[in-house]
């Protein structure tokens, strides 16, 4: 089984990729932004609460997002592999996926770093704000405040899955196909 996380910043384009090596892999998309979209959409009591956290720039607490992404791996068994994109944003949730994933018998097979400087990582949030009309993607100063949540509490996880020799880091500016084609060739070689 192919398991993949697709991480980088906000911004950094692990959307717009995760969508090509879908299709290109058969994978099961597993996108925490996305789970928290539909509950906000459906205003359930979990999507209230992980607005509250979003909305500030700030992360949903771990045990939220952990119970959530363990029942999408319970609930998938015949998948061909999952991207996990924007999970795990922080070590503890690192290490339940790797628990949630060995105990369903399929570990880690990389991590895949998109690597994007923070200057055009604002210019495109705040594209993607005026497009989306998504809140946080058009306040710079909530913009900057995920920035510096990203680097203090995600960050980190790149160094376990590195010292585990599963870190790719990719050059994520260019377009997308280019940038496609780098992801590619790291998972093939990989594989």
């Amino acid at each position: 089984m192919l398991n993949i996380i697709l991480f980088g910043p906000p911004g950094a384009g692990k959307g717009t990729q995760s969508e090509k090596l879908i299709k290109n892999y058969n994978l099961t998309h597993l996108s925490t932004g996305d789970l928290f979209r539909k509950h906000i959409s459906e205003r359930t009591e979990l999507g209230l609460s992980a607005k509250k956290y979003m909305d500030e720039g700030n992360l949903v607490p771990d045990e939220v997002v952990i119970g959530m992404v363990a029942e999408k791996v319970k609930n998938t068994p015949d998948t061909a592999g999952f991207i996990f994109d924007g999970f795990p944003r922080t070590v503890a949730q690192a290490e339940a996926l790797d628990k949630i994933l060995s105990e369903n018998g399929t570990p880690i097979t990389m991590m895949l770093a998109l690597q994007v400087d923070e200057e055009e990582l604002l210019d495109r949030l705040l594209k993607r704000g005026k497009v989306s009309g998504r809140p946080d993607d058009q306040n710079p100063e909530k913009i900057k405040n995920r920035f510096t949540v990203y680097d203090r509490e995600t960050t980190p996880v790149a160094a376990h899955y590195k010292q585990q020799g599963k870190l790719f880091n990719i050059k994520g500016v260019g377009d997308i196909d280019t940038i496609f084609s780098r992801l590619t060739e790291a998972i093939d070689a990989k594989v």
